[in-house]
Order: structure tokens, then sequence, then C-alpha cells
């Protein structure tokens, strides 16, 4: 999927004189004298490759681990053993799809795609309007080679050969309009792309954004399942933005230095459902009992506090879109071999006596590797109170996305 021939950019520093990037070359070269600033906010320097994130998608652990990542790939080349100038060869080589490429969120989300060093393909895939979109994106002078593809027609080829589709497909919520609300709307065309995806890249990772997430998941999970393709591993909730939002909030709240927080965030992704662990949060902090319920409530209802200052213009696209591109990159991390990547996301999970549940997962090439429970554990009498208050009202919204699918045919 990717050549063999190595290439620097004129917009990202890779060395000391940055040359155009060349026609059809997919591979990065990395010096250890050089400054590597990708999408996330990465930069390496001599004389070990050390990792530094000061505003990114990553947080201090996901960083310290994409340090050990790439210190593992010098120690395999011998970069130790060579002199300082000697190259580290990544190849941009997984194909990603992002299908409602021309919408609010798919934009900005094919764009941070787009500047990720690991990935050699990106498809653009909408029933209008994604021509421009990628013509657009295709002048950005980074590896991935950008191809559009719109309506029915086209679909099935936007999906061949991908590692990892992304579906933020649907309409915005507008004001007055509840997650539920937008079911009817997005629930069929969920249901539509990814009976694509099981037809045409059935081992790909899917990461669903298209609201409401509790239901749409449960969906995409009993259609795959109808197309005898469904693997649990593969099928992700995107329910990133509401750790963004948690760390964000928390370190506003208490003056912490953004890049060291770390609150995990359990449940599902609409409302009450959304629960995030402030007596697990890093560093640790001491909440007041007020403080503690205001800073649920608003990241429980930050999507609505988008929503009202848009006031009908659209709804949280930026955040959803640069929390999407984390957790793309946290997939791509993985794939690529790094085995320390958590996140938390909305997967088919035992940690409670739900079928789907919201909590950090640890991130493997096969998927989800493993659960975490430990977040689980020893939780405060209010946690502990709020997490079986969710319970009803995600257990509805699960068994309403399976009913939908249990309704309705699955297409040929």
């Amino acid at each position: 999927m990717s050549a063999s021939t190595a290439a620097t950019f004129s917009t990202i520093s890779f060395a000391p004189k940055a040359t155009p990037f060349p026609s059809g070359a997919r591979a990065l070269n990395f010096t250890t004298q050089s400054s590597l600033l990708s999408f996330s906010g990465l930069k390496a320097s001599s004389p070990s490759l050390a990792c530094h994130s000061n505003s990114s998608f990553l947080g201090k652990e996901t960083a310290a681990a994409l340090q050990r990542s790439l210190l593992t790939k010098t120690h395999k080349s011998t970069l130790a053993q060579t002199t300082p100038s000697a190259p580290l060869n990544i190849q941009a080589s997984y194909k990603v799809a992002v299908l409602g490429a021309a919408g609010g969120i798919g934009q900005p989300l094919s764009l941070l795609i787009k500047m990720s060093p690991l990935v050699s393909d990106l498809h653009l895939y909408d029933i209008a309007n994604v021509k421009g979109v990628a013509a657009d994106l295709s002048h950005c002078n980074t590896p991935s080679q950008v191809v559009d593809f719109t309506g029915a027609d086209e679909l099935a080829k936007s999906l061949k050969g991908v590692d990892v589709v992304v579906i933020p497909a649907g309409v915005p919520r507008k004001p007055g309009m509840t997650r539920d609300d937008l079911f009817n709307i997005n629930a069929n065309i969920v249901k539509t792309l990814v009976e694509a995806v099981a037809d045409n890249c059935p081992n790909a990772f899917i990461h669903i954004i298209s609201n409401p997430v509790n239901s749409t998941v449960p969906i995409a999970a009993e259609v795959l399942k109808n197309k005898g393709v469904y693997d649990p591993k593969k099928l992700f909730g995107v329910t990133t933005l509401d750790v963004v939002r948690a760390n964000t909030f928390v370190a506003l709240k208490k003056n912490l230095k953004l890049i060291d927080v770390d609150v995990p965030v359990v449940g599902g992704h609409a409302g009450i459902t959304i629960l995030p662990l402030l007596s697990k949060a890093k560093p640790s902090a001491n909440f007041t009992d007020t403080e503690i319920d205001e800073l649920t409530v608003r990241i429980q209802n930050a999507g609505t506090e988008v929503v009202e200052a848009k006031a009908g213009a659209g709804s949280a696209t930026l955040s959803m879109a640069y929390a999407a591109a984390r957790f793309v990159e946290s997939s791509l991390r993985a794939l690529d071999g790094d085995a320390d990547v958590y996140e938390c996301s909305f997967v088919q999970s035992d940690l409670t006596d739900l079928p789907f549940f919201a909590s950090r997962i640890k991130l493997g090439k096969n998927g989800v590797e493993a659960l975490i429970p430990s977040d689980l554990q020893g939780l405060t009498e209010y946690e502990q109170k709020a997490l079986e208050a969710l319970k009803p009202e995600l257990r509805a919204s699960i068994e309403k996305g399976v009913a939908f699918v249990h309704k309705q045919p699955v297409a040929a």
C-alpha cells in the first residue's frame, strides 16, 4: 500500500532543509537531528527522538507511549549504532475512508486525517459536494493520496482495501433537538453505510460518530451480525469528545496544565449516560460536591452548549472532528504496532450488565485488546449512584438500535 521512496515536506520539517514532496512518494524520512511536527503536535529532537506534546490530541501518558514506540522503531532499525543523521524510515501505509466527508464534521476531520504521517490513502465519500473537498485537501503536501467518491454507485469502491472506516455521516443537531430526535434520520444512514462496509472491508476498524451513538453502534453491530462478519473488537463508538471536554473543563476549573490532565469518561454518549469519573482524574485533584455536580452537568450538556451558541448554524463540528481525529490516530498507532495505546470508547462490553458500554480500552492490531475494569472500581458514592441512574436510559437506547435493524431487511 506504500511506495519505498523516502521524502520530506516543505510544511512539516523532517530535516534541516525541507524539500518538496515528490509525486508518488509515500514514506517519511526522520533523522535524530531534525524536528518532527505531526498534526498531533509531536516534536522529536536529538539525541534520542524524544517526544513532547505541548498542545495535541495526546495526553501526557499517550505522548510517553508514542515516545516508547518510536524508540522501539529506532532500536530495531539500529539507529543507535549508526551516525546521528541516519534515517528512521516510517511508512505511511494505512488507508482511511471517511463516509460523510463533505459535512460539518467530515471536512475538518478529513483535513486532520490528511495530516497524519501514517495514512497513505484517504478516501472521501459523500452523497454530494465531495469533489471540491477532495480537490482542496489534495493540495496539502502530506503523504496521503486523496480520492473522492460520490453517491451510492461509488460507495463500494470507496471502501476497497480500507483499514479504518470513519462514519460522521448524518444530520446535525439543531436547537431544541435531542440526540434521540436524530434517531429516525440517522439510523437508516448508518445501516446503509455499515452494510457496505460489511461487504467491502469487513476487517476494517469501524468508527461510529453518527448520533445517537448509544443506538447507532448497536445498529452497526446487528448489521454486521446479519452479514456474518461481526467482530466486536473492531467496532467503536467514538466518545473521545467527552474525554476531551472533561480534560479541558477540569484543567480550567483547577488551573492545571492541560497536557497533564486525563479524565476517564464512561457510560454512553448522550446526556446523563455520559459519566466523567472525576475521582479517577489524573493528576489527582480535590473537588467540592458543588464542583463535581457542576462539572458533570457541563460535560454531559456540552453539546447543547455549542448548539445554542451557534444559534441554528450548526452543532459541535470542530471539537468533534478534533476528538475523532485523535481516535483515528490512536487506532493507526495500534495498527502500526504501538503496544501502549489507550482510549475511551463505546464498545461491546462485559464490565456491566449492559451489552455496550463506554470505558477505557487498550487498542491493538486486532482492535480492542482489553477492557480496563479498574476505572469502575472504588467509585465515589456520587459516581456509583450516577452509574446506576444512567443504565435504564442507556439500555433503552441500545435496545432501540437493535430493534430498528430487526424490523428491516438487511440489503444483499
